[in-house]
């Protein structure tokens, strides 16, 4: 199920993000999946969930379409696909304009801001991610 809400952030290209290669290196890529899932997840929590909760990283899979330049206006276009147990599961499409130039998928979970352990994602955080779904509409088995 894809969520309702897309979240577009927009990317800037700092000169020290420029590899040998005169490109921006790959590393930078997982950077701004880091900071867009982050500010997704901050634009549609409240404070005190985002105050309980964080979300680590737990696996990334990107497929590099083009290379990206100094110059370039590039935006991160991030949708939550699912919900399941502890993970939420998200897409996120790197772009210059209307050219792709990078997707990625990756693996996030919750975990409790004081103990820093998974936690499964509660009712209320699910409500946050797909406001009006069920939670069997928000995780589907697949996965």
């Amino acid at each position: 199920m894809n969520s309702a809400q897309m979240h577009s952030c927009p990317l800037k290209i700092e000169i020290d993000h420029i590899d040998f290669m005169g490109h921006v290196n790959n590393s930078i890529y997982l950077q701004w999946v880091q900071a867009a899932v982050i500010e997704h997840w901050q634009r549609v929590a409240s404070p005190a969930a985002v105050a309980a909760y964080l979300w680590i990283a737990l696996k990334h899979e990107i497929t590099y379409r083009k290379p990206a330049f100094l110059r370039d206006q590039l935006t991160a276009n991030v949708v939550l696909e699912q919900v399941r147990r502890e993970s939420a599961f998200y897409e996120t499409t790197i772009r210059r304009g209307s050219e792709v130039i990078a997707e990625v998928k990756s693996r996030w979970c919750c975990v409790d801001a004081v103990s820093q352990r998974p936690v499964r994602v509660t009712a209320a955080v699910m409500a946050c991610f797909f406001p009006g779904a069920s939670e069997e509409q928000a995780a589907p088995a697949s996965r």
